[in-house]
């Protein structure tokens, strides 16, 4: 390995010692004069390409003296062709007019589409996407239920993600790519304006805060090869943006009020504005409602604020903070026989969730040089969760005892810093990163005995002598990681990065075993419980892009993933999961190979890629047997390493928007349809013998989304089908159990449907989801929010009304 290891730093990091710059040309905003980053650039009779730097310059080499027809590309903006004679050190100044657009269509980002989908481009601020599987959601033209943050139609156009149906008030996003697990979206490193806001980056990766979705401007997923700058998780990046202020005005307020099916009510007001170098958003939002089945009441507040000060066009500093607070009343999980009878129905009337979260921000830009510059960003987090009720299996009638409280605390603060230099080799652009990351969490884990009411009563009967657990979970995290975007052509680029990690887990605290006989307690057990987990690893990837067109490229990637075990798994006693004490981490890698851009003048994008994923010591849910105090033995489900996966898969994402046909020049409208096909396959291929030759759980073989959107002058709409195709739960390919905790996951279709208008300083918006009424259900839960099978929501309705001034 250290051959290899070494050729690979001395890859990407000797570009630090080469410092050269040769143009050829600058491409500038016809308007402000200001640089146009992003610019294809291609020479049609020496069929070469180029793409203009932040600076907006471009450069070719090695052309004869005679004339080129230049032709000028970029979004959003009118394109340029146009002969030029070359001579020597010839250089020339373009400047681009924008597409004439509807106001709301210009808020948005040059680079990126309006409508669908889009990538992120191959150098964004200080990090580098090029040759990697990116995905960008534009949401301010979007139409579907934002109130509730309805992953569904959100995540429409992107291709493999199974998305879990937890609740209906969208408080927590539970969404898995290629058969990683979606509970909270723990398999990504999931960021808001690129810092963490899960529970524990380490110890406990769970996101139980999810931004509301009217606050965002786009959302970022970077997939397996994100694992260099982002962390070694298997799943990606994502990354949640939010607005900021309106760049032209001192002050702006938008007020959203949507009202719909199930006692749906939330209020969204927002205000922001720019003046004399500064920038403030913030935001609060209130939702609520009564829930589609019995027993399911929530309700939410989130706020937000953010200020920054740009001191010189060097120097630009910003502060963030936000709070969010929510109180559900779970319903329970179901029996198979329970749903297929009343899905409905809920056994489950004393239990309840309650999550409190804080987060803050600096965040400091610093450009060093033209061609330098520095970004640092110092996180914070404070939060706790408490969960309430009834965890016995679900085909047990609650014994209205007692009820089971787990409460968790989180206080974690890092850094993140990364600095990126452009420099030149042969007259072409390349750009060098360098980050360094430093994050300390501490997680605290009690569970006990509370009360035996109904009420949200989140205190311990006995907190001075807890009844199960108590336990500390101090975790540490050092990383080293570099990429470099080498332009190797006009056409070709290579990106190689390494990435070193240090990490170190522990655990301090107790645990209790309760002794039955005849149904009795003779007896308690207290366990003392001290580990520690020390490791150190690099991590080693390269990407590749080529142009093939003006508009399209192709793309691969192949990155090391590494995925640390949660001490908290081991905290918890649940009566329907055991946890093997024995946990290994787990190691793999991903690899992507695909094709991407436009074709026909802007007719069809696309985005069709392969992708590979070998996972080592895979963590699922296998069986086991146990006593029981009442039938003597049951099965429960038994989290352990199964062993090594493979799963590799065909993801694939298309749209044509007909309206470049019906009036090409129209910039403003458009209608479209996509088609979101993903086909994946995944097996257990070593380890316990039980589980060789086994389907790898959360695997959906076929998932297809398809839809029409359309915009027309002040009207636009959306309709959209999802199919899921029936996939396992757990490792041992169970079909059914009778606590209903693993078994499959039906095949089902749900469908959806938004129209808005569009009238003065007004929208006004109304849906249905869930169109006709299908009754399915996304996941099986071993926990809270079940155990048993959890139903999705049945048909809702709901009406919005938005006001910006």
């Amino acid at each position: 390995m250290r051959t290899p290891l070494f050729a690979l730093f001395l890859f990407t990091f000797w570009p630090l010692f080469l410092w050269a710059d040769s143009f050829s040309g600058q491409v500038l905003d016809n308007e402000t004069d200001l640089p146009l980053e992003g610019v294809n650039i291609w020479l049609q009779e020496a069929d070469l390409f180029s793409v203009t730097d932040a600076e907006g310059k471009f450069y070719f080499n090695d052309l004869e003296d005679k004339s080129y027809t230049f032709t000028l590309y970029k979004e959003n903006y009118i394109t340029i062709t146009q002969v030029e004679n070359i001579t020597k050190d010839s250089f020339f100044i373009y400047k681009m007019k924008k597409l004439e657009l509807e106001l709301d269509v210009i808020e948005v980002n040059s680079n990126r589409e309006s409508f669908g989908l889009s990538q992120l481009r191959n150098v964004e601020g200080t990090a580098i996407y090029a040759g990697k599987k990116t995905e960008v959601i534009p949401l301010e033209n979007l139409t579907a239920n934002l109130a509730v943050n309805n992953a569904r139609e959100i995540y429409k156009n992107i291709a493999g993600l199974n998305i879990w149906e937890n609740d209906g008030g969208g408080m927590q996003l539970s969404i898995g790519a290629r058969g990683l697990d979606p509970n909270r979206t723990a398999n990504f490193n999931t960021r808001q304006n690129g810092y963490d806001i899960s529970a524990d980056a380490l110890g406990y990766p769970e996101s139980y805060y999810t931004p509301p979705t009217q606050a965002l401007e786009r959302i970022e997923l970077v997939r397996g090869a994100a694992s260099l700058q982002y962390g070694p998780q298997f799943g990606g990046l994502l990354n949640f943006v939010f607005k900021k202020g309106n760049k032209k005005k001192p002050l702006e307020v938008v007020t959203e009020n949507t009202i719909g099916s199930f006692g749906l009510w939330s209020n969204f007001v927002s205000i922001g504005g720019s003046k004399n170098g500064f920038n403030y958003y913030t935001f609060y939002q209130r939702k609520q409602g009564n829930g589609w089945r019995p027993f399911s009441s929530f309700y939410q507040n989130t706020a937000y604020a953010q200020l920054s000060k740009s001191f010189s066009e060097k120097l630009k500093i910003g502060l963030e903070y936000t709070y969010m607070n929510y109180l559900s009343q779970q319903p329970g999980g179901l029996q198979d026989f329970q749903f297929q009878s009343n899905p409905r129905q809920s056994l489950r009337e004393r239990n309840w969730f309650q999550v409190n979260w804080n987060l803050a921000s600096v965040n400091l830009n610093y450009k060093i040089t033209d061609k330098t510059k520095i970004n640092s960003k110092g996180f914070f987090l404070l939060a706790g969760r408490n969960a309430l009720g009834e965890l016995g299996p679900i085909h047990r009638p609650d014994p209205l005892t007692e009820r089971d409280l787990i409460k968790g605390l989180y206080q974690n603060f890092g850094n993140e810093t990364r600095l990126l230099h452009r420099y030149s080799i042969n007259n072409k652009i390349s750009n060098f990163l360098l980050g360094f990351r430093y994050y300390h969490g501490q997680a605290q884990s009690e569970q006990g005995l509370g009360s035996d009411g109904n009420e949200a009563d989140f205190n311990f009967l006995n907190p001075d002598d807890l009844e199960k657990s108590s336990y500390e979970f101090p975790s540490n995290n050092l990383a080293l990681f570099s990429e470099n975007l080498f332009q190797v052509t006009e056409r070709w680029t290579l990106t190689p990065g390494i990435r070193f990690e240090y990490i170190k887990t522990q655990s301090d605290g107790f645990f209790k075993e309760r002794v039955f006989s005849g149904g009795e307690v003779i007896a308690e057990n207290k366990f003392d419980s001290h580990r520690r987990n020390a490791r150190s690893f690099f991590l080693l990837g390269l990407g590749t892009e080529f142009q093939s067109t003006l508009t399209t490229e192709a793309y691969g990637n192949f990155s090391q993933n590494y995925r640390s075990i949660n001490f908290t798994d081991l905290a918890i006693s649940n009566p329907n999961l055991l946890v093997d004490s024995l946990l290994k981490d787990e190691r793999g890698y991903n690899l992507d190979l695909g094709w991407r851009g436009s074709l026909f003048s802007g007719f069809l994008k696309f985005d069709i890629s392969l992708f590979y994923l070998r996972y080592k010591n895979r963590i699922g849910m296998g069986e086991l047997v146990i006593p029981d105090p009442i039938v003597l033995e049951r099965a429960v489900a038994y989290r352990t390493n199964i062993g090594d996966a493979r799963i590799y898969g065909l993801e694939t994402y298309l749209e044509a928007n007909f309206w470049k046909w019906i009036k090409p020049k129209d910039q403003s409208s458009h209608l479209s349809t996509f088609l979101n096909l993903s086909y994946i396959n995944g097996k257990y291929v070593s380890g316990l013998n039980s589980f060789i030759g086994n389907q790898v759980e959360w695997i959906p073989p076929v998932s297809i989304k398809t839809g029409i959107s359309f915009k027309y002058k002040n009207f636009s709409g959306s309709y959209q089908l999802a199919y899921v195709a029936k996939h396992f739960s757990d490792a041992t390919n169970a079909e059914f159990v009778v606590n209903a905790t693993r078994g499959i996951i039906p095949a089902y279709s749900v469908q959806d449907i938004s129209i808005s208008y569009e009238w003065k300083r007004f929208r006004f918006q109304a849906g249905a989801n869930n169109l006709t009424d299908a009754a399915y259900f996304t996941r099986r839960a071993a926990s809270y929010p079940g155990p048993g099978i959890i139903p999705a929501e049945g048909r809702s309705f709901y009406g919005t009304v938005r006001m910006k001034f």
